[in-house]
């Protein structure tokens, strides 16, 4: 094995290699680390995206929801959460009554989405954290105190400490509109969840929001928070369909699984697409050792009349377009790693450089980009570069190990 290994290195870096050969070769190497370098970078951003998705957005977005069919709301609901409360999946449960309508700031007027909660549960629950200290307390102790999402102040030029009207809409017992219900709120906090939810969310007490919406048992429905975000809809699904009276269930991936479905897309394109660059990169390998076969015709023909077997030149000149995969498999996922770890520093420090900002808060629910390296992601990228590279060099050394001696030494 020694002796295929140095003949393999001999041909690969020979000095009487026709220069085009090298070039070719060097392109091969080049083209695999390059694939493997953006194939581990990309995958990292998804990964990042996914983790922020999940700590952020839905730390504050409730991942289930049991709501009332009618205005009667929820009958005994606090020994509905005493019971699901003994569910080992369930993080925590959360009253609430959700009011749809219409805020205005003297001639502004915007659609808001105002959320009812009771303080007291709400300890539990990860809005707390995008909501300052001393605003939150202030919330607590002020019954008609609202708070709203960063984007929507914004846009109706709110402060907090300021005053705003609350229009819900009515409906008489023909259906027929009447004039809307109105509320002064007191503007006590924002939330700043980012994204277009900041836009159109905000919250007030839950006490009021029944009360105004006339909700007979005290809550309209029950938010979950699950351990694993991810298994909201069969969770949900499992409570609704045994639940004591008719809800309606919804959960995150109705309303926020675009997200995840977006980045769960962009990952199989980039992983496809690059994956056939890599292959792309392994071509030039076929090319390579089919004109080092026809060069080295001379060398490969004296090798098997000493005595070499076909076998053997099989593995020489597997061997010889290995080490270029290997060393261009080698080079990516090293750059990719590196480049992974530090990748959100490296795009705030261009941002800082070109004054161009990759991700606007207002768009999107973060305004950086982020990174989150998976070692099993590495390993597969690794796996596939090399089978790639292994696949590409059959054709060419099988066609070495065919070379005739006699043909060839006749000449």
């Amino acid at each position: 094995m020694k002796l295929i290994f140095q003949l393999a290195w001999r041909f690969r870096s020979s000095k009487q290699q026709n220069g085009y050969i090298s070039f070719i070769s060097a392109s091969s190497t080049v083209g695999i680390a390059l694939g493997c370098f953006v194939l581990i970078l990309l995958l990292s951003v998804m990964n990042g995206f996914e983790r922020e998705l999940k700590d952020r957005l839905l730390s504050i977005i409730p991942h289930g929801e049991l709501y009332a069919v009618g205005s009667d709301g929820i009958a005994d609901w606090p020994q509905a959460i005493a019971s699901f409360e003994t569910d080992p999946r369930i993080e925590s449960i959360q009253p609430y009554t959700k009011a749809t309508g219409m805020l205005q700031k003297g001639k502004i007027m915007k659609a808001i989405e105002l959320v009812g909660i009771d303080t007291q549960y709400a300890q539990n629950d990860g809005m707390l954290n995008s909501v300052p200290t001393g605003q939150w307390q202030a919330f607590s102790v002020d019954p008609k105190g609202v708070m709203l999402g960063a984007g929507a102040m914004k846009k109706l030029d709110i402060k907090v400490g300021d005053k705003v009207k609350l229009l819900l809409p009515q409906l008489s017992d023909d259906l027929s509109i009447r004039a809307p219900k109105t509320l002064w709120l007191n503007v006590l906090g924002v939330v700043n969840i980012g994204g277009e939810l900041d836009n159109h969310i905000g919250y007030m007490h839950l006490k009021l929001a029944s009360e105004t919406l006339g909700i007979t048992h005290g809550v309209q429905g029950l938010r979950f928070r699950y351990h694993d975000p991810f298994i909201a809809p069969i969770i949900t699904r499992e409570m609704g369909y045994g639940f004591s009276q008719e809800v309606y269930m919804s959960d995150w991936t109705r309303t926020q699984g675009h997200l995840y479905q977006d980045i769960q897309l962009v990952r199989v394109v980039v992983y496809i697409t690059l994956i056939l660059v890599i292959g792309v990169a392994c071509f030039n390998i076929v090319s390579t050792l089919v004109m080092a076969v026809n060069e080295k015709q001379s060398e490969i023909a004296m090798l098997k009349t000493m005595g070499t077997t076909e076998g053997r030149i099989v593995l020489i000149f597997m061997l010889q377009g290995f080490i270029n995969g290997l060393i261009g498999t080698l080079i990516g996922l090293a750059c990719g790693v590196l480049m992974a770890l530090n990748l959100s520093t490296v795009a705030q420090g261009v941002e800082q450089l070109t004054g161009i900002q990759f991700l606007s808060g207002d768009i999107y629910f973060i305004d950086f980009l982020p990174s989150q390296l998976k070692w099993h992601e590495v390993y597969v990228t690794g796996i596939i570069a090399l089978s790639l590279t292994i696949l590409a060099t059959l054709y060419p050394a099988k066609k070495a190990a065919k070379v005739n001696p006699a043909s060839v030494l006749g000449h």
